[in-house]
C-alpha cells in the first residue's frame, strides 16, 4: 500500500515546547521530513505545547517532579490525537515511555559537550575562590563541587537570554549551557563561552541528541520517520540510556554518560556522583557496537556495586 503523505491541507502535526531551542529542533525535524519526501514545509505544522517545566521557573526541578516535567503534556496531546509526533531534547527524556508511545527515531547528534558561559571569566580554572555559579542541573552542580568545593552554586533556570540577563545582574559570575543548543540557535558569536572537553566534564546522557516520539500503532508515521533516523546516534543512545535505566536516573540523581563509536567499536564512559559532589565514581567499557545496551547495563552495575547503599541520598 502506498504511503499517504501529509499535505498543506492535511498537515502532519509536530508537537514541541515553545522555547527558542525547542522550536529550532522542531523546525529541523520539519525540514528533514520535507526534504526526505519532496514536500513543501507547509505539509507539516508545528504545535507549541506548554509543559509544567516551562510554567514553573522559580523552583528546582527536583522539587516539582524531575524529567517528565518537560514531556508529560506533550505526550498526553499525542495520545489524544492532537499531534502526530513530538520532538524532544533527549537529555530531558525519562527512560520509560507511556503506554502506546514509542521513541525510536533520532536526528544526527550535535556536539554533546557543555559550554562554560560568563561575561567576565574565561573558564572553570579562572573562577575565584568562593565564586557564585548558576545551574539548574544537579549533574553539573555535583561535578563542579567535586572539582571546586569552594564554589557556591545557585539555582539558575530559563532560556539563553534569561540566563545572560541573570549574569549581567550579578546573580552569578558563570553558568553552563549545552554546546549543542548554542550551535542549533546560531548563537556561538553572541554568547561569551568556552567549550568544556568531555574529559573535564562528562555530559548528561543523550546530551545533544534530538528524539522523535510517535504513537505505537501509527504505521504511516513510523515509515516516514524511518527516512530521517540516524543509525549511529541511535546506537550511541541505546548504550547511554541502558546505562541510565540501570541507574534509575532522574533529575534527582547526578549521572553522566557518553558513548562514542569508532568503526565497529563503541566506548562508553559513565560516572555517578554524590549530590554534594563529595565523591565521584567513574569507569568506561568498550566492545562491539551491537552490544551497547548490555555494556550500558554492566557499566551501571559496576558503579552501583562500588557506590553502596545511600550513595544518591540528598545531602
Amino acid at each position: 500500500m502506498a504511503l499517504t503523505l501529509p499535505s498543506p491541507a492535511s498537515p502532519l502535526k509536530i508537537g514541541t515546547r515553545g522555547s527558542p531551542l525547542a522550536l529550532a529542533q522542531a523546525n529541523e525535524t520539519r525540514h528533514r521530513l520535507a526534504d526526505a519526501f519532496g514536500l513543501p514545509e507547509e505539509a507539516f505544522s508545528v504545535i507549541v505545547i506548554k509543559t509544567t517545566g516551562d510554567r514553573v521557573l522559580d523552583r528546582p526541578l527536583k522539587e516539582i517532579g524531575g524529567k517528565g516535567l518537560f514531556t508529560r503534556e506533550i505526550e498526553e496531546a499525542m495520545l489524544a490525537g492532537e499531534i502526530d509526533i513530538a520532538v524532544h531534547s533527549m537529555k530531558d527524556m525519562p527512560v520509560d515511555q507511556p503506554g502506546g508511545l514509542v521513541l525510536d527515531t533520532y536526528l544526527p547528534r550535535e556536539d554533546p559537550r557543555d559550554a562554560f558561559v560568563s561575561l567576565s571569566v574565561k573558564g572553570l580554572a579562572d573562577l575565584a575562590e568562593g565564586a557564585v555559579v548558576g545551574t539548574s542541573s544537579l549533574r553539573r552542580k555535583s561535578q563542579l563541587l567535586n572539582r571546586r568545593p569552594d564554589l557556591q552554586v545557585v539555582e539558575f533556570r530559563g532560556n539563553v537570554q534569561t540566563r545572560l540577563r541573570k549574569l549581567a545582574d550579578g546573580v552569578a559570575v558563570a553558568t553552563f549551557l549545552a554546546q549543542a543548543g548554542l550551535n542549533r540557535l546560531g548563537m556561538l558569536d553572541e554568547v561569551p563561552h568556552g567549550t568544556i572537553e568531555t574529559d573535564d566534564m562528562l555530559p548528561a546522557v543523550a546530551q545533544g541528541a534530538i528524539g522523535i516520539e510517535r504513537r505505537e500503532d501509527d504505521t504511516r508515521v513510523a515509515e516516514m520517520l524511518a527516512a530521517i533516523h540516524d543509525t549511529e546516534t541511535g546506537k550511541r543512545l541505546a548504550a547511554e540510556r541502558a546505562f541510565l535505566a540501570a541507574l534509575d536516573g532522574s533529575c534527582e540523581t547526578p549521572i553522566a554518560g557518553l558513548a562514542e563509536i569508532d568503526g565497529a567499536t563503541l566506548r562508553l564512559r559513565g560516572e555517578i556522583l554524590r549530590t554534594d559532589g563529595s565523591e565521584c565514581l567513574a569507569d568506561a567499557v568498550s566492545g562491539a557496537v551491537e552490544d551497547g545496551p548490555e555494556m550500558g547495563s554492566a557499566l551501571a552495575a559496576g558503579l552501583l556495586a562500588r557506590a553502596g547503599e545511600g550513595f544518591f541520598d540528598w545531602k
